[in-house]
């Protein structure tokens, strides 16, 4: 079964409120998404490497760039920064840029603007496909330490 299909099973087994969009060309950062969405709907995963070990970012579209400085801070981390590319397929089993909304097993911190939509979109593991998802449907389906608004 390949990860599109478990990620397909998983949502229909929990009985998501779900889409899958299927686009021409891959879709690996958000700028690339206009073009199919509204990008201020995107919900972007960004892997961290933190004292404390890995765990997922999933920030609103909306939102500008992340100060990784100031979110460790926040988050009371000693050592916090992006994951490589190395980190990131070892520890979610996807490549940057492909990285799903659900499926990826890390603890979460969501951005509190997300809270503010009905439903985002996000990865599918599979540059060529989107999730879009219920936001309550996304948070049951995550395992979210905290929502955060992200500096």
């Amino acid at each position: 079964m390949s990860q599109l299909q478990e990620l397909i099973y998983l949502l229909s087994d929990s009985a998501a409120d779900f889409e899958i969009i299927q686009h021409p060309k891959p879709i690996l950062k958000t700028g690339d998404a206009g073009e199919y969405f509204d990008i201020l709907k995107a919900a972007p995963v960004f892997i961290v490497n933190t004292d404390n070990g890995f765990y997922s970012l999933i920030v609103s579209g909306k939102r500008g760039k992340i100060d990784i400085k100031k979110l460790g801070n926040q988050l009371g981390f000693k050592k916090i920064g992006f994951a490589d590319k190395n980190d990131v397929l070892q520890q979610t089993g996807y490549e940057i840029g492909s990285i799903p909304l659900i499926g990826h097993n890390l603890p979460c911190y969501i951005d509190e603007r997300i809270l503010r939509l009905d439903y985002i979109y996000g990865g599918t593991g599979n540059p060529y496909f989107t999730l879009k998802i219920k936001v309550q449907d996304f948070i049951s389906l995550n395992k979210i330490v905290s929502v955060i608004d992200i500096p």
